[in-house]
């Protein structure tokens, strides 16, 4: 799982205005890590979240299956995808493992249970 590599992107945050440091990391069903950190911008609306970051990157390097996402902040409790990180993870598999941290207790669910009646590529066919 890579929950300690999200731990550690969380040092690749920039957050000057919420102080909130998130790091992620999305485990690729090849085997892949890549990580992602919250990069903030005085006009929020342009800032991007950590598994956004991690997920913009795998999938222009090519991956586009998940197996598992790990999300971790430095807020102290548990830090889930927000709902639009959830659309963007179940595009690519609702059966993605997510993976949150408080610093002493580690919870595991995934996309599916996350976003219940999702809408997805299936819906347009």
């Amino acid at each position: 799982m890579p929950d300690q590599v999200s731990i550690e992107a969380q040092n690749n945050s920039y957050c000057p205005y919420s102080h909130f440091k998130v790091g992620a990391a999305l485990l690729t069903a090849n085997g892949a890590v890549f990580t992602g950190a919250n990069v903030e911008n005085v006009i929020y609306g342009s800032s991007v979240t950590a598994a956004e970051v991690a997920v913009y990157k795998a999938v222009s390097e090519g991956e586009q299956t998940f197996s598992a996402i790990a999300v971790m902040s430095s807020g102290g409790d548990f830090a889930y995808p927000c709902g639009s990180d959830r659309q963007k993870i179940s595009e690519f598999g609702l059966d993605t493992r997510v993976v949150v941290s408080n610093g002493s207790e580690m919870k595991v669910t995934t996309i599916r249970d996350l976003l219940p009646n999702s809408f997805g590529p299936t819906d347009l066919a």
